[in-house]
């Protein structure tokens, strides 16, 4: 960073600058060393007369351009909320538009106290160069909110999982998304990674499939386990009819029947759903006779002849 810095020259048209504003500086204060007191006084006051008004006519075209910006703010917001853009390229759009146009009233101001706005520029410039190749990460994470904001993987309100972190999503800022966990921590991402990798967004679709396997003891019914599994979908209004649910029997495993069961329901009533499932499976089978079986070994012991 500092090696860099070392590196960048100034613009000679701004040293040329520089030369002749110390020349004309040096030129009026041999011609006030010449004036007489009551010259000097009528000088000294037009001068700071002039810049007072200067300073005034900038701090009145400052608070117009505040109050221009904040109506152009609200304008933009009135619009886009009108034609329902998403919640988080409107926050984009309105910090893009508030940083530009703070930036132009800015400069309008130097100009109206008699600073010269072409080196003013050229020194931002060249001092954004500079800040630009030291935060190199930080505006590639802000390149990621942009794309993440123009083709939208997820919005505001989403469940995602990204860069091995899940959550819904709170926020979409131009460096990280903000994501909150379902125990109630904060996880900021930064916004290149998130952009580049695998995004898993469980919140996109508006169904998702819920995936089960019961087993039971061998020697038990399987009949009667399958139509038990199907009576209890069929009593509950939260699984989708169509798709029908699949219910199979899917392996003879070391010590157990498994039966796979797959259903369709709302992405909201997801995980109600396969809670629910999970303990009315296990009260009724108890009930109708079938064994939830559990990893077990059987030893016999033989007694040899004396």
């Amino acid at each position: 960073m500092f090696s860099f810095l070392t590196q960048l020259k100034p613009d000679p048209a701004v040293i040329e600058k520089a030369d002749s504003v110390k020349t004309t500086f040096a030129e009026k204060l041999a011609v006030l060393s010449h004036m007489s007191g009551e010259d000097l006084i009528k000088t000294v006051t037009s001068g700071v007369v002039n810049i007072a008004l200067k300073i005034l006519i900038a701090l009145v075209i400052f608070w117009i351009g505040r109050w221009l910006i904040r109506r152009v703010r609200k304008i933009m917001n009135r619009i886009m909320t009108k034609r329902e853009v998403d919640v988080s390229l409107r926050a984009f759009l309105m910090s893009l538009v508030n940083i530009t146009l703070m930036l132009f009233l800015i400069i309008i101001i130097i100009g109206i106290l008699g600073i010269d706005t072409t080196s003013f520029i050229a020194l931002f410039a060249s001092a954004g160069l500079a800040i630009g190749m030291a935060l190199s990460g930080t505006l590639q994470n802000f390149a990621g909110g942009v794309m993440i904001l123009l083709f939208r993987p997820f919005r505001v309100g989403d469940y995602i999982e990204a860069q091995g972190q899940a959550g819904t999503v709170k926020e979409i800022q131009l460096i990280h998304t903000v994501l909150n966990t379902v125990d109630n921590k904060t996880i900021l991402l930064p916004n290149g990674p998130v952009s580049t990798g695998i995004i898993n967004n469980y919140s996109r679709e508006p169904r998702r499939r819920v995936d089960w396997t019961f087993g039971i003891a061998y020697g038990d019914d399987y009949d009667l386990a399958r139509a038990t599994i199907a009576e209890l979908l069929a009593a509950d209004e939260r699984v989708a009819r169509e798709p029908a649910p699949f219910i199979a029997l899917t392996a003879l495993a070391d010590s157990s029947v498994n039966i796979v069961v797959r259903v369709w329901v709302d992405s909201s009533e997801y995980w109600n759903v396969f809670f629910d499932m999970n303990e009315k499976v296990y009260k009724t089978f108890s009930q109708k006779g079938l064994n939830i079986p559990f990893p077990q070994m059987d030893v016999h012991l033989y007694k040899g002849n004396e």
